[in-house]
């Protein structure tokens, strides 16, 4: 997708918030981890690292990235299932990985952190009115308030929240049919058959315009498990 889909950044600095969390940490945990590019970026990490994956061609990745950095790997299909005890990170950190905030209040210790960077879902909401008007987002209703309202549900302190919008442009056909292929929740039931007209016309506003402009929503997290 290089040179074909461009994607903006949120107006916060994600690593630079989550390194700023670091300090006198002692166990963290990435979920979600893909193929362990952020944590294998971070030069101090605390004694005892894990990380988790749900997606089995990102885990190999992630074991022989991370492993050789003593850090654990983990293959997690149940977000309500994780393979940790009880309050056994004062850390948690999240990119764009769903989570079931009991489990993640059950696996911090009292007055531990949770960070959460999320995708908002509406997400490339033009793009869906271009070629599928009036097909509803699957998880239409996941937003910052939604979560805010489940974790605190949970029992979390909220420390702080962000929401903002990014910009995405698609530079050709091909760049939007991998991305709906990929991201299958995006427009379910895609093909290119049965979108084949919608396509087409997408396929010549890209060459008219030089792109396809779309936009997403990110939100930002950091709650605190309270310390009872």
């Amino acid at each position: 997708m290089k040179n074909r889909y461009l994607e903006g950044d949120p107006i916060w600095d994600y690593r630079q918030i989550v390194v700023s969390h670091l300090p006198d940490c002692m166990a963290l945990l990435d979920m979600g981890t893909g193929g362990g590019e952020f944590l294998s970026m971070i030069s101090e990490l605390p004694p005892f690292t894990a990380a988790t994956e749900a997606w089995l061609p990102n885990l190999e990745i992630a074991h022989q990235r991370l492993s050789p950095l003593g850090i654990v790997v983990s293959f997690v299909e149940n977000d309500h299932n994780l393979p940790f005890p009880d309050e056994q990170f004062d850390r948690v950190i999240n990119r764009h990985e769903s989570y079931s905030p009991g489990e993640v209040m059950r696996i911090l210790q009292p007055g531990g952190i949770f960070i959460t960077q999320q995708v908002g879902g509406k997400d490339n909401d033009e793009l869906n009115q271009f070629l599928a008007p009036g097909i509803p987002f699957t998880f239409e209703s996941w937003n910052l308030e939604s979560a805010v309202t489940q974790l605190q549900e949970e029992g979390f302190e909220i420390l702080e929240q962000k929401t903002c919008r990014i910009n995405y442009e698609f530079l050709d056909i091909g760049a939007v049919v991998y991305y709906l292929k990929v991201c299958e929740w995006q427009i379910p039931g895609f093909s290119i058959d049965k979108y084949h007209d919608r396509l087409l016309a997408l396929h010549q506003h890209i060459q008219d315009q030089g792109g396809f402009a779309s936009s997403g929503e990110r939100f930002l997290i950091i709650a605190r498990k309270y310390n009872w």
